[in-house]
């Protein structure tokens, strides 16, 4: 056990991997040492950051604790603190059911811990995080929560309303991380598009990307979780003029039957969102689409899923994912639907979506073979290096394995690489 040495877990999103770093940096700042993510405490102290989303990512935090747990009473642990989405929700019940757990604090209440360690938040590091990352990218957080109240989801209850950050904050981030050195921005909010819209009434995710994209040396930005109800169409002008930002776009669909839609209350129906991806397409041409879908959503039927699988085969989404529905308590859904499903239907309509998607995939990278694109080289491992194209973000997406003992290749450069091969997901490639 290293003295002095806080190990922080985190769990869940890269929205709550911005709220870890944020935390390591308070804590370097007052003569502490952190570690990220280790699987074993080696530190006197261990913060776990929990995620709340959905069942399984629940019970993943739940056995993470357990673990730290069991090292505490081991004695390779002194202290043990969860924050986090889990805690937020369900802060009296984990101190009812995890006693050894010296304190819960929830998503907003964290910096909390410094004082009970009889530390001070340090003001001159307000708005640094100590970036986990590798060196060329990071995570911008430009929102908090949402105002969006879909049906089966939990993040209102958990986030609150939404809160978007002070632009010049942003942009000054940005600028701040490129004198570092850093390349690449993954822009992120529970609601990117909402961007603004609590401050005065107006969207203005396209206004902030454009100025962002006009910051000197920002090579890459990349978009994720946009919603489609009022997407504002000028960020599209934006993503076509502004060669940085990424033609890419992570937008949450979650199905495509007008009956399920309307349960799910996403405000938007089969045909409003095709046309959306018709115009997404036909203003950014290239774009890579990244979605998320659901399958077994309560009175979800068998003509519903067969629509939805049609829909993905219109689609042809570049990047997909998808998850069965689980109910959350306190959402509409839990309220007021009952959970119908059979597990068994929706684990084959799951398999299903996905192999469909995997068939579409497989062809899609395929048609890379012979085209060259520009790479940022994320790793090495074992043979390869291991890259990315602008269509790829990091952890979730394809990635470019390029045969290592070419040339000289460093970390974080970028290569203009020829795709030599194609798997279902992956891509292999030369150094031009």
């Amino acid at each position: 056990m290293k003295k002095n040495q806080i190990d922080i877990i985190t769990m869940g999103c890269s929205k709550n991997l911005v709220d870890s770093e944020t935390l390591m940096k308070q804590f370097e700042a007052n003569g502490y040492d952190c570690t990220h993510d280790s699987e074993q405490p080696d530190g006197e102290i261990a913060v776990i950051n929990t995620c709340g989303f959905i069942e399984t990512a629940k019970e993943e935090s739940i056995n993470t604790i357990l673990q730290f747990v069991e090292a505490k009473k081991e004695g390779r642990l002194n202290k043990l603190f969860v924050m986090g989405c889990l805690s937020e929700r369900y802060k009296n019940e984990l101190e009812n059911e995890i006693p050894e757990v010296d304190k819960f604090y929830g998503k907003f209440n964290y910096k909390q811990l410094l004082a009970d360690l009889g530390k001070a938040e340090i003001k001159a590091c307000s708005g640094q995080r100590h970036l986990t990352t590798p060196a060329h990218y990071a995570y911008i957080k430009i929102a908090e929560g949402c105002d969006r109240h879909c049906a089966y989801c939990a993040i209102p209850i958990i986030t609150g309303k939404h809160v978007s950050r002070p632009k010049d904050e942003i942009l000054q981030e940005v600028r701040n991380l490129v004198a570092d050195g850093m390349k690449e921005f993954q822009i992120i909010a529970q609601e990117l598009t909402y961007y603004g819209v609590d401050l005065d009434g107006k969207r203005h995710i396209a206004d902030l990307i454009s100025e962002m994209a006009d910051i000197e040396g920002v090579e890459w930005i990349r978009l994720h979780y946009a919603y489609p109800n009022q997407f504002p169409l000028e960020l599209l002008d934006v993503m076509n003029e502004k060669q940085n930002v990424c033609k890419y776009l992570d937008i949450a669909l979650q199905h495509i039957s007008d009956s399920v839609l309307e349960r799910m209350h996403r405000h938007v129906n089969k045909q409003e969102t095709m046309d959306l991806i018709c115009t997404i397409r036909e203003k950014v041409p290239g774009i890579h689409l990244r979605t998320t879908l659901m399958v077994g959503f309560p009175g979800e039927t068998e003509e519903d899923f067969q629509q939805l699988l049609d829909f993905v085969r219109w689609a042809r989404f570049e990047r997909m994912g998808a998850f069965m529905y689980s109910e959350e308590e306190g959402t509409y859904g839990a309220n007021h639907y009952a959970d119908d499903i059979p597990e068994d239907v929706k684990q084959r309509r799951l398999d299903e979506l996905m192999a469909v998607q995997q068939e579409i995939s497989a062809e899609i990278e395929a048609a890379k073979i012979g085209s060259t694109m520009k790479v940022i080289i994320d790793r090495k491992e074992n043979d390869y290096f291991i890259g990315r194209s602008e269509f790829c973000s990091p952890e979730v997406d394809p990635e470019i394995l390029i045969q290592g003992g070419q040339k000289a290749v460093q970390i974080g450069s970028f290569y203009q690489v020829k795709i030599t091969d194609a798997e279902e997901f992956d891509l292999y490639g030369e150094i031009v």
